[in-house]
């Protein structure tokens, strides 16, 4: 007897996350399209605390992130998602030959901008349920979806006291991704086991105190925001606890047991040691033009030329270490205000009251503002 076909639905389930494995994705897994109250609510209640910051896109069309059909363009509702993880978990970088290299760079950012590699396979993916005859949408970390949800509800992992969501193959270093279809739904299956246990070591490890004991991050402390997606001078009080981070921060990912258990098995993206590694005075003297000429297509462009000159600078005030002098030496006369000030924080660090004094003289009041907030710190 020759064996029994499968129905329609499960076939095209099940073509489209082998498709997805073999695109490159380290885990793909189906959740349900109707979001959970709950998750709803936790979001809710976080907006309402104003731990989004200044990040206010994430409170416009919240209600879409509890109603994905809203997002599924020409369907009637949203039945099952695929629910796509990629790690980023790269080895450590041999630092380039040549140029000023200080500070860390968070590892997602080590490899050109994720969503132009990670777009190409959800094309492909949606390419490949339109002809099993479903409507499909893709998403990579750009539009109201719950991401971490759908990864938890799908069995990737679970809701980690870090706020990331965990995997015990992959560890923290996982870029999420989904595929929004309208097959018919089902009900997920059993949660993912929390592995956490009594482990606070991402808790711990935090610079700034940034995660809150409902495994949500506080955008407000957190290093990652404050070096990319905050305008503007970041408050003197929280500018010691970015340290020597130049752009976001993983240290609760890096921290994680998981994530040393499973080592450096990236295998999709591939790392720049030049976006690992960045020379801190190509972010001086030069336009925007010609920043995003050689950054456009990396995860620093997100701050602009000014914000990674403003965090090069306030990482040179947290180091205090000699090289580093051009630095600061540079950005007393950058174009910029926001380079100015923080270059006043930083010579505060290096006790450098010449360079406070002169600029005392600036011509923007938050410059001369910082100015004198040092030198009053130094008494």
């Amino acid at each position: 007897m020759p064996p029994r076909a499968l129905p329609a639905p499960t076939r095209a389930a099940d073509a489209l996350r082998d498709l997805a494995l073999d695109l490159g994705f380290d885990v793909a897994g189906w959740a349900s399209g109707q979001v959970p109250r709950d998750a709803w609510h936790n979001y809710g209640e976080w907006l309402a605390s104003g731990r989004q910051a200044g990040m206010t896109y994430l409170e416009t069309g919240a209600w879409r992130r509890a109603d994905l059909s809203a997002s599924l363009r020409a369907a009637p509702r949203v039945g099952r998602v695929l629910a796509l993880g990629i790690s980023h978990a790269f080895g450590e970088m041999t630092v380039p030959a040549g140029g000023l290299r200080a500070g860390r760079v968070a590892r997602y950012a080590w490899t050109p901008d994720y969503h132009a590699q990670i777009e190409p396979l959800l094309a492909r993916l949606v390419s490949e349920a339109a002809s099993l005859g479903l409507r499909a949408r893709g998403y990579v970390d750009h539009g109201p979806i719950m991401e971490r949800d759908l990864g938890g509800r799908a069995f990737l992992g679970w809701h980690a006291k870090s706020g990331m969501l965990v995997s015990t193959e992959l560890g923290a270093f996982v870029t999420l991704a989904a595929v929004l279809t309208d097959l018919p739904d089902e009900p997920d299956g059993p949660v993912h086991p929390d592995r956490c246990g009594t482990c606070m070591r991402c808790v711990s490890a935090c610079p700034t105190g940034a995660i809150d004991a409902d495994r949500a991050i506080d955008a407000r402390k957190c290093v990652s925001y404050l070096t990319i997606e905050h305008r503007g001078p970041v408050d003197w009080a929280m500018r010691p606890g970015i340290g020597e981070w130049l752009l976001g921060c993983d240290v609760c990912c890096a921290v994680c047991p998981w994530s040393v258990k499973a080592g450096a098995l990236a295998r999709s993206l591939n790392p720049d040691p030049e976006l690992a590694h960045p020379d801190l005075l190509g972010f001086f003297g030069v336009s925007e033009r010609e920043f995003l000429r050689r950054y456009g297509h990396a995860a620093h462009a997100r701050p602009r030329r000014k914000g990674m000159a403003r965090n090069a600078v306030t990482l040179a005030g947290n180091l205090r270490e000699d090289r580093l002098r051009p630095v600061l030496d540079l950005a007393l006369s950058d174009p910029v205000w926001e380079v100015r000030e923080a270059a006043a924080y930083a010579l505060r660090c290096w006790e450098d009251r010449p360079g406070l004094d002169r600029l005392r003289r600036d011509p923007h009041p938050e410059v001369r503002a910082g100015a004198e907030r040092g030198l009053a710190e130094l008494g």
